[in-house]
C-alpha cells in the first residue's frame, strides 16, 4: 500500500474534482449542521447528488457518532464513491479517533484501488496524526489467509492519499510501514496453530530477522539451559516432546551505545494447563495465543531492526516451550530451582508462564540493562479486571511506568498501571520452598507480578505488561480485524524511539 500526504486546499472545488482516486472519505463532527453538510462534500456534489445524499443521511438517521459510516455511490463523478465518517464531538477527537475513522474509511472503500481521506486534524500533532492514519490504513485491511485452501478476494487498497497534510511528512508517514510489518508479524505468530508456531518456529523467526537485518542471534537448547540452572523454565518444558528453545536476539546500533534495553516475551506456544488441565469453557483451543508476549517482542525487534535507532542496544529474550501432559510432565507439588537459586513449589501447573519468565528475567538482568520490560499473556485475572482493550502495567520504577504509559497512549495501545502491593506477597509463601508459583485467587494478577519481581536484580528498572486480554479480539476493534491484534509492538517501539529507558528502580 502506497500512503502519501497531499497538501490540498479542501475548499478548492477544482482540485477536489481532479483527484485521481476511486473514493473520497470525509469526516464530520456531530455538532455540524447535517442539512448543510461539510464544505468539501458540497463542492463535490451536484444539486441532485446533494439532495440524494441528504435523503440517505436522514433515512439512516446519521448523527456523525464515532464509528458511523455511510457510502454514497456517484454516477460518473470523480471520485466515484463518497464516504461520510462520523467523528463524534470535536473535544473528544484524538489520535484514537483518527485511527478509528481511517480504519472505517479503508474498510468502506475496499476493494477500490485508491482512496483520499480528509479528516479535521486541527489541534492534533500533524506528524503523529499522519503516522496514525498510515498505520490504521494498512492494519485495518490485514488479512491472514495462510491456512485456507482457497483465498478470499483481497481487500487491499493500492494507494491512500492523506489530504491536508504537508508532503514533507511523507518520510515520517513512510516509516509507518516498518511499524506495521512488526505488528503483522506478531499477528501471524499469534494466529498460527500450535502445530506450526512451535518453539523451533519462534527460533526460526528470530533467525530470519537476524539474517535480513544483520542482528545477532543465540539460541540455547535444553543442555545449554541446564548448564545455566534454568530449572523453572525446563520444569515447564519437560512435559512436551518438542524441545525447548531459549532465544536471545540482539540489535546493536552503529556507533556508541548509550542505552541497553531488554525485552522479555512469554513464549508458551501451547498451554494445556499441565496436570491442572484447562477445564471445559476455558477455550483450550485458543491457548495457541499464550505466546503473545513473544510475538510482540519479535515484532518489535523486526521494526527496530528496520528503523535502526541510534544509541540504543536492544536484547530480546524468549524462553519458548510447550506446557503439556505426559509421564515426564511436572507434577503439582514439585519443587524446581530457578537460575538465581530460588526454589519454587509448583502448586498450579497452569501458572507456568511465570516459571519460564523467571529464568528469562534472571538471564536478562545479567546483561546489565538500563531497563527490562516483559510482556506476557499471564493471568485471566487481568482480563477480568481490565477487559479486552487495556493491558495491565506493573513497574518498580515510576519513570519507566510513565514512559510506557505515554508510549501506549501515543500508539493507541491502552495501559493501566496496577499496584505492586508488597503485603500481597504473603500469599506466595511456601512451607517447603522459597515461594509458591501462585497465591490466592483475589489479586491474582498482582501476585503474579510480585512473583516475577523476585527474579529481577536489585536496582534494575523493570516493568511487566500483562496482555492477556489484548492480544486477541473475537469481533475486531478500530484497526484490528477479528483475531490476533499484534498488541504491544507499537508501544515497545514507541517507547524505545522516544528515548527509553526512564527512571531508576525504587
Amino acid at each position: 500500500m502506497d500512503v502519501r500526504c497531499q497538501s490540498i486546499d479542501l475548499g478548492d472545488a477544482s482540485a477536489l474534482q481532479q483527484l485521481k482516486v476511486d473514493a473520497l472519505a470525509v469526516g464530520l463532527f456531530s455538532h455540524q449542521d447535517q442539512q448543510a453538510l461539510h464544505q468539501t462534500l458540497e463542492l463535490l456534489l451536484s444539486p441532485g447528488e446533494h439532495a440524494a445524499l441528504q435523503a440517505r443521511l436522514a433515512q439512516r438517521r446519521f448523527k456523525a457518532k464515532p464509528g458511523e459510516c455511510l457510502s454514497f455511490e456517484r454516477l460518473g463523478g470523480t471520485p466515484a464513491t463518497l464516504i461520510v465518517l462520523g467523528l463524534g464531538e470535536p473535544a473528544g477527537f484524538d489520535l484514537n479517533g483518527v485511527r478509528q475513522a481511517t480504519a472505517s474509511a479503508c474498510k468502506a472503500a475496499a476493494p477500490a484501488n485508491s482512496l483520499a481521506l480528509a479528516l479535521p486534524l486541527e489541534g492534533l500533532p500533524q506528524q503523529a496524526a499522519g503516522q496514525a492514519m498510515a498505520e490504521a490504513a494498512r492494519l485495518a485491511l490485514y488479512q491472514d489467509q495462510r491456512f485456507k485452501s482457497e483465498a478470499e478476494p483481497a481487500r487491499g487498497l493500492d494507494q491512500v492519499l492523506l489530504l491536508g497534510l504537508p508532503s514533507d511528512l511523507d518520510a515520517q508517514v513512510g516509516r509507518a510501514a516498518a511499524h506495521c510489518s512488526g505488528v503483522e508479524l506478531a499477528r501471524q505468530l499469534v494466529a498460527a496453530p500450535p502445530n506450526v508456531a512451535t518453539p523451533q518456529h519462534l527460533a526460526d523467526t528470530a533467525a530470519a530477522i537476524a539474517r535480513e537485518f544483520g542482528l545477532t542471534l543465540k539460541v540455547l537448547d535444553r543442555n545449554d539451559c541446564e548448564a545455566l540452572g534454568m530449572g523453572a523454565y525446563l520444569g515447564v518444558a519437560q512435559g512436551s516432546d518438542l524441545p525447548p528453545r531459549f532465544i536471545h536476539l540482539t540489535y546493536s546500533p552503529a556507533g556508541e551505545v548509550t542505552r541497553r534495553i531488554a525485552l522479555v516475551g512469554k513464549g508458551l506456544t501451547f498451554d494445556s494447563g499441565g496436570y491442572n488441565l484447562k477445564v471445559a469453557g476455558s477455550q483450550i483451543e485458543m491457548m495457541k495465543y499464550d505466546m503473545g508476549g513473544s510475538a510482540a517482542v519479535l515484532g518489535a525487534m523486526r521494526t527496530i531492526a528496520e528503523l535502526r535507532p541510534a544509541g540504543v542496544e536492544v536484547h530480546m529474550i524468549v524462553a519458548a516451550c510447550e506446557n503439556m501432559i505426559s509421564g515426564g510432565a511436572v507434577h503439582p507439588g514439585d519443587i524446581v530451582t530457578a537460575s538465581n537459586g530460588k526454589t519454587i513449589e509448583i502448586n498450579n501447573t497452569d501458572a507456568e508462564g511465570r516459571l519460564t519468565l523467571a529464568d528469562a528475567l534472571v538471564y536478562a538482568c545479567k546483561l546489565q540493562p538500563d531497563a527490562v520490560v516483559d510482556l506476557a499473556t499471564l493471568t485471566g485475572a487481568c482480563l477480568i479486571a481490565l477487559g479486552e482493550e487495556i493491558a495491565g502495567l506493573w513497574a518498580n520504577s515510576d519513570g519507566l511506568a510513565e514512559a510506557l504509559l505515554r508510549a501506549g497512549e501515543a500508539t493507541g495501545e491502552s495501559l493501566w498501571r496496577m499496584p505492586l502491593r508488597q503485603s500481597y506477597k504473603e500469599g506466595l509463601k511456601s512451607g517447603v520452598a522459597d515461594l509458591k508459583n501462585t497465591g490466592p485467587r483475589p489479586g491474582g494478577s498482582i501476585t503474579a507480578a510480585l512473583f516475577l519481581q523476585d527474579f529481577v536484580s536489585q536496582g534494575v528498572p523493570w516493568a511487566h505488561l500483562d496482555i492477556a486480554g489484548t492480544v486477541w479480539s473475537d469481533k475486531g476493534r478500530s484497526c484490528d480485524p477479528p483475531g490476533a491484534t499484534g498488541y504491544g509492538v507499537r508501544t515497545l517501539v514507541g517507547w524505545i524511539l522516544a528515548g527509553a529507558p526512564a527512571g531508576p528502580a525504587a
